[in-house]
């Protein structure tokens, strides 16, 4: 073999070693976050992992000519300004609100509980008939800001004649963090009803979206807290308890999932620290009070993009290519660390089904028919909640039912108005309980 080969094969086999080496680092490095929790903003690991491979370094240089004794320190360097990424923020570490909205007075209630929440109020438009009863919307995330798109829709009630409040959970939007350890799903349920004390003006009916469904539906099995509800709408809602979060089973018929154009906008996952923290805890290899980013710094890196599919899973397949902008980037907030707690708290609680048996709060669950939630999710609930009086399935919609496409506002509107009014229901009361197994067979 030619010298000249000879040479290459020996520099390649180097370079491979010197590559391997860093991807052991690297590898290292990532154990210790997880080891670690992150500890120092994932300087322990760095440091850690610095010290062991400089130790193996002189190791293998120890009996090298002094020069070549340098050689084995060049993967530790290069593995070092790699991992070094993951310890530096790049978002301001203080929490950063969403400004003011344009269109409506952002107010601050501190509630009995403790926390301090965003409040908006949509007076009734119409000058005609006016509803007395109050009208609550909880927002889907968890711990999101009230998207624009849910703004608009709320408007439109609004100029129906209803009285809209509407509350950003706390650490979503413009409402103050919590600590860490607080976010669980009974504090959401006790800021509701503190919410409702609050507003002091008797009973209220209330729309439950998405997890604050869930939320909603915990509450109507606490009779201290139900006790301040007027009528409830139960729409798309998540997982109620522990035995029900864990069910794995049929969803809707097929959505945009897959199908829709990648979001655009920057990602905070393009960024190594991000990519890492949120990584991780996605995995569970973090927990949502690491020591590698705190909430604030998360909630400011955290975009839209981010999202990805999730969005996408919220439209049925026909509307892809025409998913509306549900935010704006300067209003949109969500607390990745915060949701992830809330959702293991609610994956950790034991069954509420006996005590949903005994709500006698008059309800309603809407369904969409291009659903992303797990069908057993809705129907546990229509099965046990006797007080569920009628079932809309919302046709031709994905789990965002109201968004703005084709006439799907005025379609939800109706039928929530006609539940408030108690005015026949728009659609048929499908599915009632004694359908549910021929509806889990028939609709995915």
């Amino acid at each position: 073999m030619p010298t000249s080969a000879i040479r290459l094969v020996r520099f390649t086999g180097r370079l491979l070693l010197a590559l391997a080496a860093v991807a052991t680092l690297v590898v290292v490095f990532l154990a210790l976050i997880a080891l670690t929790d992150g500890a120092g903003s994932g300087l322990a690991a760095w440091l850690t992992t610095l010290g062991v491979g400089a130790v193996l370094a002189m190791w293998r240089g120890r009996r090298r000519s002094r020069p070549a004794r340098l050689v084995p320190f060049l993967p530790v360097v290069v593995a070092a300004a790699l991992t070094a990424s993951v310890c530096i923020p790049t978002v301001p570490t203080a929490r950063r609100y969403p400004p003011a909205l344009p269109f409506v007075t952002t107010q601050h209630w501190s509630l009995t509980t403790g926390s301090r929440v965003a409040v908006y109020h949509y007076p009734p438009a119409n000058s005609g008939t006016r509803h007395p009863i109050p009208f609550v919307y909880l927002n889907g995330g968890p711990v999101r800001g009230i998207s624009v798109l849910d703004h608009r829709f709320l408007q439109l009630l609004a100029r129906q004649g209803y009285d809209v409040y509407a509350y950003e959970q706390a650490g979503g939007g413009r409402s103050d963090l919590l600590p860490m350890g607080q976010y669980t799903i009974s504090r959401s349920v006790r800021d509701l009803a503190a919410f409702v004390d609050r507003l002091n003006k008797g009973k209220v009916d209330i729309l439950g979206f998405s997890s604050g469904g869930a939320v909603l539906t915990r509450a109507l099995a606490d009779p201290s807290v139900a006790a301040r509800l007027h009528r409830a709408i139960i729409a798309e809602p998540g997982p109620m308890d522990g035995p029900t979060a864990h069910i794995t089973g049929h969803k809707g018929r097929k959505s945009a999932r897959g199908l829709a154009p990648a979001m655009t906008g920057p990602r905070s996952t393009h960024v190594p620290r991000y990519a890492v923290a949120f990584g991780l805890m996605r995995l569970g290899l973090l927990t949502p009070d690491s020591g590698l980013i705190g909430q604030a710094e998360g909630d400011n890196a955290f975009t839209a993009a981010d999202l990805g599919s999730d969005t996408a899973s919220a439209y049925c397949a026909r509307d892809a290519h025409r998913i509306p902008a549900e935010d704006t980037a300067q209003n949109f907030s969500f607390s990745p660390a915060a949701s992830l707690r809330i959702q293991r708290t609610v994956k950790d609680s034991p069954s509420i089904a006996s005590q949903l048996r005994q709500s006698r709060t008059p309800a309603m669950l809407m369904i969409a028919e291009c659903s992303s939630q797990v069908r057993q999710w809705e129907t546990t609930v229509l099965a046990h909640d006797p007080a569920i009086q009628r079932t809309q399935y919302m046709p031709r919609v994905g789990h965002h039912m109201w968004n703005g496409l084709d006439d799907n506002n005025d379609r939800a509107v109706a039928v929530i108005t006609a539940f408030l009014q108690d005015k026949p229901a728009p659609l048929p009361n499908s599915p009632t309980r004694d359908e549910i197994p021929t509806f889990l067979r028939d609709h995915k």
